[in-house]
C-alpha cells in the first residue's frame, strides 16, 4: 500500500510532461489531464480507506530511512486533505474545458494552462504528504511558480500587477521559511518533522520562540492571516474564474495545513495559544469587514475567504482533539464551498457581464439554475442550518466553551457575528443581483451601495455570453459535493475528530515516522515501513 503514495506526486507531473508533448492538440490534453487527476483521487480514496482503518503510512524513497532520506507521510489528516483536493482540483479542471471549449484560448491557452495547472497540482499534493520541512519548502516552490504563470494568464495590466504583489510577497515568505529551515537545521542537524519534535528540546526556549515565529510567519502569509493576508483579496479576483476558484480554494489550505503540523508536531504544547486566538480574532473581524465593504462579488468572496481563515486558526489555537477535529472538518468544508462560489461567480459574470452588484440584475429570471448554484453554496458559507457550515462553526464553538477563557469566549463572539455579517454580504449579493429586476438597476438609488469598494480598474460592462454545459455542470457538481458535506456529515467528521484525536498528540506522528525509537542508532538504507496510529 505504500507504494501508491508517491503516486499522488508522480501522477500529475506525469500527466504535466504529456500535456506538455501534446502541444495544441486539445483532446489528447484534456485527456491526459482529466485521466491523470482522476487517478490520483481514485488513489487518495483508497489512501484515506487505509490509513482511517489500520493507521498511518510511512513511505521512506529509494529506501534510504529518516531521517538521512525523505519521508512520505500520511495520516488521516494528510489523506483527507488529498481527497477533497484531487476532487476540487478535478471539478475546476472540467469547468476550465468547457470555458475553453467555449471562448477559445483567451482565458486558458491550453499549451500553457493544462501543463501548469498539473504542475500546481504536484505542488499541493507534495505539501501534503511532506514529512521533512525540506520537501513541505519544494511542495511550496513548485506552488508558486505554478501559480504565477496562472495568475498572469492573457499577460493584461491587472494580472500582472496582481502576479507582480502575488510574487513577491510569496517570496518573502519562501526565504522566511528557507531561513526557519536552515536555523532549524543547524540548531538540531535534521529537517525531519518527526525528529525535530524529538529533538526540539535540547535548544533553548528562546531559540525556539524564535523559529516557531518565524515559521508561523511564513506559514501565515500563505495562509492569509491577518495581518499577513493584504496581498490576497488584490490578487485572485484578477485571474480567470477557474483559478481564481483553484486559488481560493486550496492554496491557503496549504498554509492552514502547514500551521497545523507546526503547531501539533514541531512546536506542540500551545506555546503562542493567545498570540494565535488574537490572531484568529482579528483576521475574522477584519476580513469580514472588508467583504460588506465591497460591491465586486469576487473581492467580496476574497475577503471572507481571508475571514474564515480565522475560524481554523481558532480551532489550531485551541489544541484540543475536539478543537483540531472541528477545524479539519471546517477546512474540507471551506476548500469545497469557497471553490463553487468562485465558479458560480464566473458564472455570474458570463451571464451578467460583470461582477459588480451594482451593474447586475434580474439573473433570478434570466438564469434560474444560476441562481441556485449560488443560492445554496451562499447558505451553507453563511452557516445556515443544516448545512456543513453551521455544522463546523457549530463544533468549533463548543469546543472553545470548553476552555475556561475568556478570549475563547470572545472569539466565540466574534464567530457568530463573523458569520452573521457573512450572511449579510452574501445576501446583499442575492438582493441585488438575483432579485431586483434589470429594469431596476439603471434607476436604483442607494447611498449604502454608493459607498462600496468596486474593484480596481474596473471599465465599462462586458459582452454577456451564455455558459456551456460543461461549466455549469462542474458547477452543479460541486454544489452536489457541498451538500454531500451535509448529507454524510457523521462519516466525515467522525474521521475529522479521530484525525484530531491524533494530532493532539505528537508521540502518535512521531512513533509511525520512527517505529524503533532513536533515528540516530538507525542505519542508513533501511526500508521503508508501514506504521499504524
Amino acid at each position: 500500500m505504500i507504494q501508491l503514495i508517491p503516486l499522488v506526486v508522480i501522477l500529475p507531473l506525469l500527466g504535466a510532461a504529456g500535456a506538455l508533448i501534446a502541444g495544441k492538440r486539445k483532446r489528447l490534453q484534456v485527456g491526459v489531464t482529466v485521466t491523470a487527476l482522476v487517478a490520483v483521487l481514485a488513489v487518495s480514496i483508497i489512501l484515506l480507506i487505509q490509513v482511517d482503518a489500520q493507521g498511518a503510512l510511512v513511505m521512506n524513497v529509494g529506501g534510504w530511512g529518516a531521517p538521512f532520506g525523505i519521508a512520505l507521510v500520511v495520516d488521516r489528516l494528510s489523506a483527507l486533505m488529498l481527497v477533497v483536493s484531487a476532487a476540487v482540483l478535478l471539478a475546476v479542471l472540467v469547468f476550465s474545458v468547457g470555458q475553453g471549449m467555449a471562448d477559445g484560448d483567451d482565458e486558458t491557452p491550453v499549451s500553457i494552462y493544462h501543463p501548469t495547472y498539473m504542475v500546481l497540482a504536484a505542488g499541493v499534493f507534495n505539501a501534503f504528504i511532506a514529512g521533512d520541512l525540506f520537501n513541505l519548502y519544494v511542495g511550496f516552490e513548485i506552488l508558486l511558480v505554478a501559480s504565477y504563470v496562472l495568475l498572469t494568464l492573457g499577460g493584461t495590466g491587472p494580472r500582472i500587477r496582481a502576479g507582480v504583489t502575488y510574487i513577491v510577497v510569496s517570496l518573502v515568505s519562501s526565504v522566511l521559511f528557507l531561513a526557519s529551515i536552515g536555523l532549524i537545521y543547524g540548531a538540531l542537524g535534521t529537517v525531519n518533522i518527526a525528529h525535530i519534535a524529538m529533538r526540539i528540546g535540547e535548544i533553548s526556549p528562546d531559540v525556539q520562540l524564535i523559529l516557531h515565529v518565524m515559521l508561523l510567519m511564513a506559514f501565515g502569509i500563505k495562509a492569509a492571516v491577518f495581518p499577513l493576508s493584504f496581498w490576497l483579496p488584490d490578487s485572485y479576483p484578477t485571474a480567470p474564474a477557474p483559478v481564481t476558484a483553484v486559488f481560493a480554494g486550496l492554496l491557503t489550505k496549504v498554509g492552514v495545513y502547514a500551521i497545523i503540523r507546526t503547531e501539533t508536531v514541531l512546536f506542540a504544547g500551545n506555546q503562542l495559544r493567545d498570540v494565535l486566538l488574537v490572531v484568529a480574532l482579528l483576521t475574522m473581524i477584519v476580513g469580514i469587514l472588508g467583504a460588506v465593504a465591497q460591491a465586486d462579488i469576487k473581492r467580496l468572496l476574497s475577503f471572507t475567504l481571508v475571514s474564515h481563515i480565522g475560524y481554523m486558526v481558532f480551532g489550531i489555537a485551541l489544541g484540543t482533539a475536539a478543537g483540531l477535529g472541528a477545524t479539519i472538518f471546517y477546512i474540507v468544508h471551506h476548500i469545497t464551498v469557497q471553490t463553487t462560489l468562485f465558479l458560480g461567480t464566473g458564472l455570474i459574470e458570463r451571464q451578467g457581464g460583470s461582477t459588480s452588484i451594482n451593474r447586475l440584475g434580474g439573473l433570478l429570471k434570466a438564469a434560474p439554475v444560476i441562481a441556485v448554484l449560488f443560492f445554496i453554496p451562499a447558505l451553507n458559507l453563511g452557516g445556515i442550518p443544516p448545512f456543513s457550515g453551521f455544522i463546523g462553526k457549530l463544533a468549533l464553538f463548543e469546543a472553545g466553551a470548553a476552555e475556561p477563557d475568556w478570549l475563547v469566549y470572545v472569539l466565540i463572539g466574534a464567530g457568530a457575528l463573523t458569520s452573521l455579517l457573512t450572511l449579510y454580504a452574501l445576501a446583499r449579493v442575492w438582493n441585488m443581483a438575483f432579485w431586483r429586476s434589470q429594469s431596476e438597476v439603471e434607476h436604483y438609488e442607494s447611498s449604502l451601495l454608493d459607498q462600496l469598494s468596486e474593484a480596481p480598474g474596473i471599465q465599462t460592462q462586458k459582452r454577456t455570453k451564455s455558459s456551456p454545459r460543461l461549466m455549469t455542470g462542474a458547477t452543479a457538481s460541486m454544489v452536489a459535493l457541498t451538500v454531500a458535506l451535509t448529507i454524510f456529515v457523521g462519516p466525515l467528521f467522525a474521521i475529522a475528530t479521530r484525525a484530531g484525536e491524533n494530532l493532539e498528540t505528537p508521540a502518535t506522528y512521531i512513533e509511525v515516522v520512527f517505529p524503533d525509537g532513536d533515528p540516530t542508532v538507525s542505519s542508513p538504507g533501511s526500508p521503508g515501513s508501514e506504521g499504524g496510529e
